[in-house]
C-alpha cells in the first residue's frame, strides 16, 4: 500500500518529538512523555478547538435559517443525543413537511415540474463560476433533474430516517417512477456538475425501496473521473470529485448513523491514502474534514489520514472568531455553518447513532408538522 508523504511526515513528526524527549531523559526524566500520552495532548487539543467552534454557533443557532439550523441539530443529535438540539430537529422537520406539502398539493403535474424546474435552472443563468456553468450545461438537457433530485428526494429520505413519511407518499413515488434516475447518474457531465448530489440521491432511492442505481453510478463516477487524469482537472473538478467520494461513504452511513465497513469501499479508501497530499493541496477545509470522517465511519480513529486533515483544519481555525473561515476570510456564520459543523465532528468525534427516530425518541415526535405520519399510519 502506497502512502502519500505528508501521510508518512505525520507519523515521522510524532515519532520525531518522542526522540527528542528520550535525549532529555536523562536531565528531566519526569517530563518524558509517552506515545500515548503525546496523543492524549493531541486529542484534548483538538476537542477544545472544536468546542471554541460550538461556543461561537449553538449560541446564535436559532438564528440561522431553517436548513442551516437543521443541518447543524441533525448532525449534532446524531453525535451526541443531546436533547438540546430537538427543537432545531423539529424545524428541520418543519422544512421537509413544507416542501413535501408544497410537492403533494401544489406543483406535482409535468407543466407544473417543467415550470418550477426551469426556473430554477435559470437562476444560474449569468453566474461566472466553473461550477455554476457546469450545472447549468449539463442540467439543461434534463431540468427536472432539480425538482426531483435537489428536491424531492432529499425530503422524503430525511423523513423516512425519521421514521415517518408524507400523508400522500403514495402520490410523491408516483413521482418518482415517471423518471428513470439511472439517465441522471450514469451521465458524465452530470457527474462533473453534481457528484456529491448525485451520490446522496442514488443512495437516498434505495434507502426508499424505489429505483436501485447505487451501483451504475459508482461505475460511472470511475469512468467520468479516472484517477490517471487527476492532474488534468482543475482545482474545482478535483473537489467535485473528493466530495463524490466522501458522499458515497456518508449516504451510505446515512448520515453518520450507521458505521462503515472500509472493505465496502476500498477503492475510495486506497485512494485517500494514496492522494492525501494532493488532496491536502486542492481541497477547501469542507472537503478535508469529510475526507476525515470518512475514516471515522470506519473506525479508523488512528489512520495517520486522520491526523493530518485534524491538524489541517485546526491550522485554518480562527482562534478570535472562534471558526473555519472560508477560503476568502469570511466569517459569516450562516456561510460558513456546513464547514464548521465538519470541523466540530472531525475534531470531537463521538460515534454513529440511529437517531433521532419515532421509536427511540418519541418525545421528539411528540408533535408533527403538518402532512407527516409515522410510517405505516396512513389512512
Amino acid at each position: 500500500m502506497k502512502f502519500g508523504l505528508k501521510y508518512i511526515a505525520s507519523v515521522i513528526a510524532i515519532s520525531g518529538s518522542l526522540f527528542a524527549y528520550a535525549a532529555h531523559a536523562e536531565l528531566a526524566p519526569t517530563k518524558l512523555e509517552t506515545p500515548s500520552q503525546v496523543i492524549a495532548s493531541q486529542v484534548v487539543s483538538f476537542k477544545q478547538d472544536a468546542q471554541l467552534i460550538r461556543d461561537t454557533y449553538e449560541p446564535q443557532l436559532y438564528t440561522l435559517p431553517a436548513f442551516k439550523m437543521g443541518h447543524y441539530g441533525l448532525r449534532m443529535y446524531r453525535q451526541t443525543l443531546d436533547p438540546k438540539y430537538q427543537s432545531a430537529i423539529w424545524a428541520d422537520m418543519a422544512r421537509v413537511a413544507s416542501k413535501l406539502n408544497t410537492v403533494a398539493y401544489e406543483m406535482n403535474t409535468p407543466e407544473q415540474i417543467a415550470t418550477y424546474s426551469q426556473k430554477r435552472l435559470d437562476e444560474y443563468v449569468g453566474d461566472k463560476d466553473e461550477r455554476s456553468q457546469r450545472r447549468y450545461a449539463a442540467t439543461k438537457k434534463m431540468p427536472e433533474y432539480i425538482y426531483l433530485g435537489v428536491g424531492l428526494l432529499g425530503s422524503m429520505a430525511r423523513a423516512n430516517e425519521y421514521g415517518l413519511q408524507h400523508k400522500e407518499d403514495h402520490k410523491l413515488r408516483e413521482i418518482i417512477r415517471r423518471y428513470d434516475f439511472k439517465k441522471y447518474a450514469t451521465d458524465t457531465e452530470m457527474i462533473h456538475a453534481w457528484a456529491a448530489q448525485l451520490a446522496n440521491q442514488v443512495y437516498w432511492l434505495r434507502q426508499l425501496g424505489e429505483q436501485d442505481v447505487v451501483d451504475d453510478f459508482i461505475v460511472a463516477f470511475k469512468q467520468a473521473y479516472p484517477d490517471s487524469l487527476d492532474s488534468t482537472l482543475t482545482d474545482q473538478q478535483y473537489m467535485n470529485k473528493i466530495y463524490g467520494m466522501t458522499h458515497i461513504i456518508f449516504a451510505a452511513s446515512e448520515y453518520y448513523q450507521h458505521p462503515i465497513k472500509e472493505s465496502d469501499f476500498q477503492w475510495i479508501y486506497d485512494y485517500y491514502r494514496k492522494n492525501v497530499d494532493t488532496i491536502l493541496k486542492r481541497s477547501k477545509e469542507d472537503v478535508l474534514a469529510e475526507v476525515g470522517i470518512n475514516f471515522l465511519l470506519a473506525g479508523k480513529d488512528g489512520d495517520p489520514v486522520v491526523l493530518a486533515m485534524r491538524k489541517a483544519i485546526q491550522s485554518s481555525i480562527n482562534k478570535e472568531k472562534g471558526m473555519v473561515p472560508s477560503v476568502d476570510g469570511d466569517f459569516g456564520l450562516v456561510h460558513g455553518e456546513h464547514r464548521n459543523v465538519l470541523a466540530i465532528m472531525l475534531l470531537d468525534w463521538q460515534q454513529p447513532h440511529v437517531a433521532p427516530t419515532v421509536n427511540n425518541q418519541p418525545k421528539i415526535f411528540s408533535s408533527v408538522p403538518y402532512g407527516l405520519v409515522a410510517k405505516g399510519n396512513l389512512n
